[in-house]
């Protein structure tokens, strides 16, 4: 063993006291939105971050799950121009008016027509996992949570659940 590694192995000061083990606790709310048009992206960070500020759990994850097929939630910056190349990005690779099987009477029981909805969430995703530390979210400088309603207008739900220890 090096001597370098040997520096760096962590060492037990008094191997008698050992800690209490935190209670795990867990907390869970849905969350609505509504939203007013077909393709709207909506920074949701405040509103995320003030639930789990109120859970009271100091160290843990907070989960976010979208209830809707058509409804995503990603990670980036919220920023007039990168949100207008995001929704560019999104037509552009699933376009609406192309032909999908799912808007086929042929095929598919759905009159609503929404394929390029369903298309969009799934490259996008429909739930996150983020640090909780110090009782708030982890998040880089300019990194938001953005819902992405991908076939509005509509009310929306979102599942919220924070767990770890106070």
């Amino acid at each position: 063993m090096s001597e370098e590694f040997a520096a760096n192995e962590p060492t037990v000061q008094n191997p008698e006291l050992k800690p209490e083990p935190a209670a795990m606790r867990i907390t869970s709310e849905t969350l609505t939105v509504q939203t007013h048009a077909r393709i709207e992206l909506i920074n949701i960070t405040d509103t995320v971050a003030e639930h789990v500020r109120q859970s009271g759990i100091r160290y843990g994850i907070a989960l976010i799950n979208s209830l809707h097929t058509t409804l995503a939630l990603f990670i980036n910056e919220f920023q007039e121009a990168l949100l207008s190349d995001i929704r560019t990005f999104l037509e552009q690779v699933v376009v609406r008016g192309d032909y999908w099987r799912h808007n086929d009477p042929e095929f598919s029981d759905c009159g609503r027509r929404n394929a390029d909805s369903h298309l969009r969430a799934m490259l996008l995703g429909h739930n996150l996992c983020l640090q909780v530390a110090n009782g708030e979210l982890v998040l880089g400088s300019f990194q938001s949570i953005i819902l992405a309603e991908l076939d509005g207008p509509c009310h929306r739900a979102l599942q919220l659940q924070v767990l770890g220890s106070g």
